[in-house]
């Protein structure tokens, strides 16, 4: 979606009989022409590696050794179109002990330490949908190691092999947390960890309707304002960052917060300028004023998602249709690259 977004003329290929129990997602699969294949079949075998060698880049998301014993692995498709950008997106990598094990988000993140410090000490860590691992740490890296790569076969007309392992990426993002950890200024255990909802002024809390605000007052001067603003001045007697305090002013501000609406407290602390916004939800985030002004969610036949992004002074982004049925203009786009079917 992502490649699709930002111009690339992308083809996905598609199992005969779809995924068990899935269809088309009208978000992360717009923009993209769908070929039908059955890879068991030399004949289709055949029409992916002519479509492989028209094309820059492969991206494929099998278990390791899938590809190779299809016959579509790097090395004959490389030997025949040695500007290809093989790209490559598993849980565990294309090597180790755990490369050809099953595994979704949650294993990955806990793998890597990104889990344990996720949450309080009130209960278990709380996967974060699955946005860190699959689409943060895999994703992304992946974007960008083709972006890399295509930038680097510019000057010496090689492709090359991208290894785009999740755990990989998601443990690159922990280093912030990493490096912090291991300075001290943030703490590891779950209920003295600044980022992760232990501290009084980087957390949720409910409201009296239900709905929820989000405190983000990190910084001295925001956090001076917000404990003048909730009436709780006395506990600018502690240092900020000592938690021993910590439940104590979370559990007064629960109590404050719970007595009025969701409404009443942003009127009172959005002045502020001090990180504090509501929690919306995913209908009230597509038509909330500042998404709005910048275009952030558009309509795609019928279903609001979110816009191409980054954004671009030049060239921008553009979203390239709804999403495909399976096998829906898929021969025409290989048409279009020189590739019979």
């Amino acid at each position: 979606m992502l490649l699709s977004d930002l111009g690339a003329d992308v083809i996905r290929i598609d199992r005969p009989s779809g995924v068990a129990g899935t269809g088309p997602n009208a978000v992360l699969q717009r923009g993209r022409p769908s070929l039908v294949l059955d890879l068991k079949q030399a004949r289709d075998v055949e029409i992916a590696a002519r479509a492989a060698c028209a094309a820059d880049v492969l991206i494929e998301g099998n278990r390791p050794g899938v590809m190779e014993r299809l016959q579509l692995g790097p090395e004959p498709l490389m030997q025949q179109n040695s500007r290809l950008i093989y790209a490559r997106m598993t849980g565990y990598g294309q090597a180790g002990p755990l490369a050809k094990t099953a595994g979704h988000d949650i294993n990955y993140l806990g793998l890597v330490g990104a889990l344990d410090v996720i949450g309080n000490k009130s209960g278990p860590p709380h996967p974060p949908l699955n946005l860190l691992g699959d689409f943060g740490g895999g994703a992304l890296y992946l974007a960008m190691g083709i972006a890399a790569a295509l930038f680097e076969r510019a000057s010496s007309g090689r492709g090359q092999i991208v290894d785009a392992a999740i755990v990989d990426g998601s443990a690159s993002l922990m280093g912030m947390a990493i490096g912090a950890f291991a300075t001290g200024s943030l703490g590891r255990a779950p209920d003295a960890n600044l980022l992760s909802g232990a501290a009084p002024f980087y957390r949720c809390y409910a409201c009296a309707d239900g709905h929820y605000i989000a405190v983000g007052a990190i910084e001295p001067q925001f956090y001076a304002s917000f404990l003048k603003a909730m009436d709780v001045e006395a506990y600018a007697q502690y240092a900020q960052r000592d938690p021993s305090f910590w439940p104590e002013l979370s559990a007064l501000l629960e109590t404050k917060f719970a007595s009025k609406p969701l409404d009443e407290w942003l009127a009172l602390l959005e002045p502020l300028d001090a990180c504090i916004s509501a929690v919306l939800s995913v209908e009230d985030a597509v038509t909330h004023p500042h998404a709005r002004a910048r275009d952030m969610f558009v309509d795609v036949a019928g279903v609001a998602q979110p816009a191409p992004a980054p954004r671009f002074s030049r060239t921008p982004g553009e979203i390239q249709g709804p999403a495909a049925k399976p096998g829906e203009g898929g021969r025409e786009a290989l048409l279009r690259w020189g590739v019979e079917s």
